[in-house]
Order: C-alpha cells, then sequence, then structure tokens
C-alpha cells in the first residue's frame, strides 16, 4: 500500500481514472456524492459495466447531507449553471449502471474499487475522502487526510473481499436507489421564474428575523422621515426601503 497525497499528480481521480474502460466495474463507499466530481468522470464512467455505491443511512433522503451541490469550494463549478443538466446524467447513470445500498450508520471513510473486465480487482483506494472534488483531489482538501491505495493487484483484491463483505451484509434495497434517482432529478427539474424568485427572496431574508427594525435601519438623523416621499408610501413600499437600506449596510461588495 501506498500514501496518496491527494494533489499535484498524485490524487485519487488519477488512481481512479485509467480503470474507468469499458466493461469494467466500480465499487464505492461514501459518505457524500457530488454533482461536481461526477462531472469529472462523466465520458469514462458512462463506459462501465455497472457500479455498486453503499451511501450512509438516511441520506439518499438529503440533497444537503448527501453534497450533491458540492461545498463552499465548488462554488466556480455551481457558476456554470450545469447543476440541472449534471442531475440529469447523474441520474441516467444510476438508473443504468448503479445499484446502491445505505449502510446501517455512517459512513466513516471512502473506499473505491476498481474491477477489470473479469471482475477482478485491480485498483483500490481507502481513506479520508469521499465522493466529491475534494476527494477525488480536483479542490483542495484537509491536509491531514490519511489516504492509501493499493499498489499491486493482492491488494486491490484483498480491499475488494472487505467491499464484497460489506455489501452482502447490506440487504437488497431498490428503494434507495429509486428514492436517491427522485432526488437527483428533482434538482434537474425546471422551476418557473416566480419561483426562484421567491426562493431568493427568503435565502436574503430569512436570518434577518427580527432584525428588519425601521428604528434601528432608518436613521432619523438623514431627516428621511419628514420627506414628502417617505410619508406618501404604503406599508408594505416602506418594508421595501427598510430591506434595501439593510442590505446596502450590511453588504460587502
Amino acid at each position: 500500500m501506498k500514501f496518496v497525497s491527494n494533489a499535484g499528480t498524485d490524487r485519487v481521480l488519477d488512481l481512479v481514472r485509467p480503470w474507468l474502460k469499458a466493461d469494467n466495474g466500480l465499487d464505492m463507499v461514501s459518505p457524500t456524492l457530488s454533482l461536481f466530481a461526477f462531472a469529472e468522470v462523466l465520458g469514462d464512467a458512462a463506459k462501465l459495466a455497472n457500479a455498486r455505491v453503499v451511501l450512509p443511512a438516511g441520506q439518499a433522503e438529503d440533497n444537503d447531507e448527501l453534497g450533491l451541490l458540492g461545498s463552499a469550494k465548488d462554488r466556480a463549478a455551481r457558476n456554470k449553471l450545469q447543476g440541472p443538466w449534471l442531475a440529469r446524467r447523474l441520474a441516467a447513470w444510476l438508473e443504468q449502471k448503479g445499484n446502491v445500498r445505505q449502510a446501517t450508520g455512517g459512513i466513516p471513510q471512502g473506499t473505491l474499487v476498481l474491477r477489470d473486465i473479469n471482475g477482478t480487482a485491480q485498483q483500490a483506494v481507502l481513506g479520508s475522502f469521499s465522493f466529491s472534488t475534494e476527494g477525488l483531489g480536483l479542490t483542495p482538501g484537509n491536509p491531514l487526510s490519511l489516504i492509501q491505495a493499493s499498489e499491486t493487484p493482492a491488494e486491490a483484491q484483498m480491499l475488494s473481499r472487505w467491499f464484497d463483505a460489506q455489501w452482502a451484509s447490506l440487504k437488497e434495497q431498490p428503494e434507495a436507489k429509486a428514492l436517491l434517482v427522485e432526488r437527483i432529478k428533482a434538482l434537474a427539474a425546471h422551476r418557473d421564474p416566480v419561483s426562484v424568485y421567491a426562493l431568493m427572496l427568503h435565502h436574503l431574508f430569512s436570518a434577518v428575523g427580527d432584525g428588519m427594525d425601521e428604528d434601528r435601519i432608518v436613521k432619523s438623523a438623514t431627516g428621511i422621515r419628514n420627506t414628502v416621499v417617505w410619508k406618501k408610501l404604503y406599508k408594505f413600499q416602506r418594508d421595501g426601503v427598510v430591506g434595501a437600506l439593510d442590505k446596502l449596510d450590511t453588504t460587502w461588495w
């Protein structure tokens, strides 16, 4: 076994990609499942014959916990606005190639096993990583993460036997795959403009709570309350002005 720095040319991705070939297989245990990690292997993953995926208990039901939209480090990827398209591709791939089971609890570390056309393990990786851009080494990760990789087929096959034992201990769960695919497809669903606007307002102002206080935000020294314009505004219009002033006062540009 060897240590993987997960940076430069010594990344989990660099170990995995050569084995993403036609009719090969992939086994994965991961705390998360990121659209943007999948984007990096999209073309090659389509060639695989099958994939067995183990996710934490209950996380197929929660997009945030599953990390489908990545982390703060994936802001640039999200800004490409390819999320819905990637969600459709990942859902289709899971439907065609994937078999999904949920662990009985959390997953403390990630594991990847790559098998050849005969089902024999040829490469395995395990350690403090997940199926995310950070876990594949695409974005900077925690330097204290300990990741190891097999150096021989014998080592890969030893880890594959561990995976087989874990997989066998989990019952068939067709509902887990169906629910996961449904959640991913929901990210690709069309949203009408009004719903998008309402969601933006919710995220902008939901954290304000009681902080939207006119006496606090509209400074009396400015004289704004004494103007003819202010006195002609309806209550909801004044609320809009108060909100705008608050955002201008608290937002860093």
